[in-house]
């Protein structure tokens, strides 16, 4: 619900807050106070179109701005976050969303939603789930088929819903299957040539037969025996220091023979001394040591001149062989594997199967059954429940002062299946017998429409309501017992939902739960906003009465309205 409505600059009205409280709240003023501003505020919030002659004369900017109360699971708070706005958490079960909008005087307009800016857009998709509209000029609540349909749906109630949720299912399986028919019949030569681009690639790829981690073990390979020479010169030089060799001078030093010399020396007096016998020992395990190392020298050494120049060859034809796929498929060998092993199973889905195509269409044979039938059960609920709204709608119009005009609702079948079964819906109005129903909206007055929409909306505030309805003069050209009955319906309606009235009846503004009231200033050049207390309800509806606030007898029939007001909830 709306807890606040700030204009600021806005036609006449300089500066006004409106408090709003759950329930019926009706907005009263004399003529050209400014009251409709407060529709025009609305339906800035709901993202239409920006007028800058509603920006008040010398003001460089209009604002209209709403505090709106809602449960956390609403939509309109989802839309809110994903378009960057902050959301206030107010207790467990509800939070708090700002909407705000300016129009310059020149005619530029923003959006802010949740504190953040957005495009506005955003304040109509998150508008349409908040506040439904029915003004002298805009009913902007069931225009569409489809929000026609929405509605009689949830009249309906839960046997609808749990059959249009089984007819969903297989519609979902109809679309998925008729599109994997249709890429198999329309796609077959794209498909073929992708195919034997596919096959190639892995042909090739099969020939060559490359191993994970094989290039990097190559490389490193290659580096080998690219020095081959300085790496023999390195490991003998090493193995001479070591142990000698038998082309060097025979009492050249080397690390054994030293070794071996020092444990000789040890050993000679190990037993005079414990010392000298650890140092002793530990010189041994040094001699064992080196002479490990100077074998594995000697085994790399015949390793490598085992591998001579046809293994460098080989290496660098593998290397070459590898780099043609690196160059076409992947970075390295692991990505050419990972995309050879996709691409054989895209191969597969490609294949030209027949037995495939058939089995897709004797699922879509079995499918559409299921769906005409289903669709079938869909139309002939839809067309009871069409009857039974039309009838409680129409009976609303007959205590609304329309009692020749009647609601028909209509269901039509359609050419193709949609998501929600075969079948459009059209709500229309019948002023009389005679005339021909006609779609709502069309060639009814505003007032009159104003007045089907309250119809409608009564008989679906139980199923298919949204937080806040506003109604602008919802009751034009009407007065006496039909206004009383246009009171009592409001009423009605603010049991389920937020309700805000623009009007000029007593009898509607009796049946409020809050009074708010527009008034002029001396001068007639601005406009102020108050919430009226009891005492200056009676006033006011004293006014609304007879003109003139302090008459007596007006003011004694207001407290009657009031009273009558009260008894109806």
């Amino acid at each position: 619900m709306i807890e606040e409505i700030h204009l600021r600059d806005l036609g006449v009205i300089t500066d006004a807050r409106l408090p709003l409280e759950p329930g019926f709240s009706v907005l009263t003023g004399e003529t050209g106070a400014g009251k409709t501003m407060v529709v025009t505020a609305l339906g800035m919030l709901l993202g239409n179109r920006s007028d800058a002659n509603s920006v008040r004369s010398g003001a460089k900017n209009a604002l209209a701005e709403a505090v709106i109360k809602l449960p956390h699971d609403h939509p309109s708070l989802a839309l809110a976050e994903d378009a960057g706005g902050s959301i206030e958490e107010l207790d467990a079960e509800s939070s708090e969303l700002l909407l705000a909008r300016t129009v310059s005087a020149a005619g530029r307009s923003r959006a802010h939603v949740g504190g953040c800016s957005a495009p506005i857009s955003t304040l109509s998709d998150i508008g349409q789930h908040l506040i439904a509209v029915h003004g002298q000029s805009d009913q902007l609540r069931l225009k569409s088929s489809a929000e026609q349909r929405h509605a009689l749906d949830s009249y309906a109630g839960e046997k609808l819903a749990r059959l249009k949720k089984k007819y969903r299912v297989n519609y979902e399986r109809f679309r998925t299957a008729a599109a994997e028919l249709r890429e198999v019949r329309e796609n077959t030569r794209a498909r073929a040539l992708e195919a034997q681009t596919l096959e190639g690639a892995l042909a090739e790829i099969d020939r060559v037969n490359p191993q994970e981690g094989e290039d990097e073990a190559l490389k490193s390979e290659s580096a080998k025996l690219s020095n081959v020479e300085a790496l023999r010169i390195a490991a003998t030089t090493a193995s001479t220091a070591l142990a000698g060799s038998e082309y060097g001078e025979a009492d050249a030093p080397n690390v054994l023979a030293l070794l071996d010399s020092a444990r000789s020396a040890l050993d000679q007096e190990s037993a005079a001394d414990e010392d000298i016998e650890a140092i002793a020992q530990r010189v041994n395990e040094a001699l064992i040591h080196v002479t490990d190392i100077v074998e594995d020298i000697s085994s790399y050494l015949s390793n490598l001149d085992s591998e001579g120049p046809e293994r460098l060859a080989e290496v660098e034809t593998r290397r070459a062989q590898l780099k043609s796929l690196t160059r076409k498929y992947g970075a390295d060998i692991a990505e050419v594997l990972e995309w050879a092993q996709s691409s054989r199973e895209r191969l597969e889905s490609l294949a030209d199967d027949p037995a495939r195509a058939e089995a897709l269409e004797n699922e879509l044979r079995e499918l559409r059954e299921t769906l005409t039938e289903q669709s079938d059960q869909l139309r002939t609920l839809r067309e009871k429940t069409a009857v039974k709204l039309a009838r409680a709608v129409t009976e609303e119009l007959t205590a609304l002062a329309m009692p020749n005009a009647s609601l028909v609702v209509t269901v039509e079948e359609t050419e193709k299946f949609s998501s929600h079964g075969k079948d459009s819906v059209t709500f229309m109005l019948q002023p009389h017998q005679r005339a021909d129903p006609r779609p709502l909206g069309k060639g009814a007055s505003g007032g009159e429409l104003s007045r089907v929409m309250l119809a409608l909306e009564v008989v679906l505030a139980e199923v298919d309501p949204v937080p806040t309805f506003i109604f602008d003069e919802v009751d034009s050209g009407v007065g006496g017992k039909a206004a009383i009955e246009i009171g009592r319906r409001l009423a009605m309606l603010a049991q389920h939902v937020q309700v805000l009235v623009v009007t000029h009846l007593p009898q509607v503004a009796a049946f409020a739960d809050q009074h708010i009231l527009v008034l002029k200033n001396d001068d007639a050049s601005l406009s102020r906003v108050e919430v009226l207390s009891d005492e200056q309800r009676v006033v006011e509806l004293a006014r609304m009465l007879a003109g003139h606030d302090q008459s007596a007898s007006a003011q004694e029939h207001a407290r009657e309205l009031l009273e009558m007001g009260k008894k109806a909830k």
